[in-house]
């Protein structure tokens, strides 16, 4: 047998093989996502795989952040874990991935994930015979997420040099994990012909002209009515949330009003109070069909509740509601409509409180929704349109039945003080609802400025529907109400707009890292602030955000630390009394000049011009 050729007995030398040959042939790990402690990275190695030389994209991270491995387990289609691999003189055949695990998801059961550490193959096909060491191009491309959220979708790209003329050999089959083997040395030759393609090939050619099922077109018509019959049990839960709770004692007020009216009169508006229900369904089906149509993409709810706009509105919204329920102010129409309105107005009416029902009912059943409408993506249009609107044929139910059966409403208690009271603790309930279900995404510092808006904009609020009344002097009502938009407008334009993101690198407080930057002769800036802290936002804002002052900290390889003294508990908040010598105020800022070892401070507001002074004077 020739030597080259003979495999390596030597326990010691096959281990300084693969050491040696994994050395070149690792690639630094790059982080894929992190959510808190739970992260996932990613590396790009060189194997083989059955006798075929291949490339490995190793994943490793830990047991709670995982990628979803079939697309019918994915949030949405599209959003499985993809892999590519593209090189110069390379053709690879179709990835390898191991054994997915199973996830018990809260919505969907268990579902088929890829968990802490695995790798995904990729077998070379062929390559150009003179080719040894090229580069290779992977994306990796997905979402991924934790038992408690779902991080963005994402798409990363590695990059890594490979030697073909070395393979450390391992063990792998589709659906089975990757295990190392015995190895053996096999210098550069070239590709072996066509006939003798790798196994990869040969398979791909053996299931060439197959059909392919999507196990989504095989569901049968009775599984799809089974998701119809959830939809509408869903629908009908809707009216026992918190958030529609409050609009109730309305409604059944509405309802018994209706009762004592003409029975044609009392079907009309209390079918057009739920087809208003119905409608906000259908409208949200559309924008589902239209998104589905125009992009590919699937429309999921909770991606509207991430962006920060989006979740402001709704936030203001609720509110506004709350505020009503209160009696802070009294929605009527003007009088020149009222006295027109008859039937066609109530008919109007009942509609819009009918839609207001369906909106109330989204921060609630957000989860319901999304659930729903991520299955309905998937499917044809007409059934994913029909199940969104079955859910509002269901919230509808109730209220349809009340109205065709009005003996019913002889059981509900008769008005009075009780469903006053009621609908007052219901505008705290949505007070309640208004921060809990719409402001827990948003930053802290963005949070703490929309929440004090939120009490201009009731305080706006009030003085349009209190200060003024029916009897008030046309010039004096209007003179009113613009100083209320003015205020809720110029507070709004001050307080809702987001911080730019800072373009300087801070670093967390630790003085060990401080320690080390001193060791090596680099300046250290630490700006000590807190939460709670209104003039740390000031200077951050009119000093550390501009532009020129990241340029310069940069310029000057200055290491910029963010001490944050929200908690007597953060080292940051011990440190500034026992090695600064503070007392505790802030803002501070600190300059640490290894050079002439000597402390500069910055206490309270500060200007642009007088930091940049300080840093030009001393560097």
């Amino acid at each position: 047998m020739p030597q080259y050729t003979r495999i390596i007995k030597s326990r010691w030398l096959l281990l300084l093989f693969l050491f040696v040959s994994l050395a070149f042939a690792q690639t630094p790990l790059t982080e894929i996502a992190r959510s808190g402690d739970q992260s996932s990275s990613a590396r790009i190695e060189a194997t083989e795989l059955a006798g075929t030389p291949a490339i490995a994209v190793v994943f490793t991270g830990t047991d709670d952040l995982h990628y979803y491995a079939t697309p019918k387990g994915a949030p949405a289609p599209g959003l499985e874990l993809k892999v590519t691999a593209q090189a110069n003189g390379i053709t690879f055949a179709e990835p390898v991935f191991p054994a997915y695990q199973y996830f018990a998801d809260p919505a969907q059961g268990e579902i088929e994930v890829f968990v802490e550490n695995f790798k995904v193959l990729f077998p070379i096909r062929d390559h150009t015979a003179d080719i040894l060491q090229t580069e290779v191009i992977v994306n990796i491309s997905g979402i991924t997420c934790t038992s408690k959220q779902c991080l963005p979708p994402f798409t990363k790209t590695l990059a890594a040099a490979v030697d073909l003329s070395q393979w450390p050999a391992v063990s792998i089959q589709a659906g089975e994990a990757v295990t190392e083997k015995d190895t053996e040395i096999i210098p550069a030759q070239p590709q072996p012909p066509a006939e003798e393609a790798p196994k990869a090939q040969t398979l791909a050619a053996s299931l060439a002209g197959w059909k392919t099922v999507d196990s989504t077109e095989a569901e049968t018509s009775a599984s799809v009515a089974g998701y119809f019959l959830l939809a509408l049990l869903a629908g009908v839960s809707i009216n026992i949330m918190p958030c529609v709770l409050p609009v109730i004692p309305l409604i059944i007020m509405r309802l018994i009003s209706q009762a004592k009216q003409s029975s044609p009169k009392r079907m009309t508006l209390g079918f057009s109070f739920c087809g208003g229900i119905v409608l906000f369904f259908a409208v949200f089906a559309l924008l589902s069909v239209i998104v589905k149509l125009s992009t590919g993409v699937a429309l999921d709810l909770n991606s509207l509740y991430r962006n920060p706009t989006t979740v402001i509105t709704l936030f203001l919204f609720i509110v506004f509601f709350a505020l009503v329920l209160l009696d802070l102010l009294t929605l009527t129409l003007p009088s020149s409509i009222a006295n027109k309105q008859g039937t066609a107005g109530g008919f109007a009416g009942s509609i819009g409180m009918g839609f207001f029902a369906g909106i109330l009912s989204t921060p609630c059943s957000g989860a319901i929704l999304g659930a729903v409408l991520v299955w309905a993506q998937t499917q044809p249009l007409y059934v994913s349109s029909t199940a969104l609107i079955l859910m509002g044929v269901g919230m509808a139910l109730p209220y349809a039945i009340l109205v065709s059966i009005p003996s019913l409403l002889n059981y509900v208690p008769k008005p009075g003080m009780w469903m006053e009271n009621f609908k007052k603790a219901g505008g705290f309930l949505l007070l309640l609802i208004a921060v809990k279900f719409t402001l827990t995404a948003l930053p802290k510092d963005r949070l703490v400025n929309v929440l004090m808006f939120g009490v201009i904009f009731s305080f706006a609020v009030w003085m349009w529907g209190t200060w003024v009344g029916f009897n008030t002097p046309k010039g004096k009502k209007w003179t009113t109400r613009l100083m209320a938009l003015f205020i809720a407008v110029s507070c709004g334009i001050w307080l809702l707009p987001g911080n730019e993101p800072s373009k300087i690198d801070w670093q967390s407080y630790d003085a060990a890292l401080i320690e080390k930057s001193i060791a090596e002769n680099r300046p250290v800036v630490l700006k000590f602030t807190a939460d709670w802290c209104t003039n740390c936002k000031i200077v951050d804002k009119n000093v550390f955000q501009q532009p020129d002052i990241a340029k310069l900290i940069e310029q000057k390889d200055i290491l910029a630390v963010k001490a944050d003294t929200t908690l007597v508990s953060y080292p940051a908040a011990k440190d500034l009394n026992a090695v600064f010598g503070e007392a505790g105020s802030v803002p501070l800022t600190v300059l640490l000049n290894p050079n002439d070892k000597s402390i500069i401070k910055l206490r309270g507001i500060f200007t642009p011009m007088e930091f940049k002074q300080m840093i030009n004077q001393r560097f």
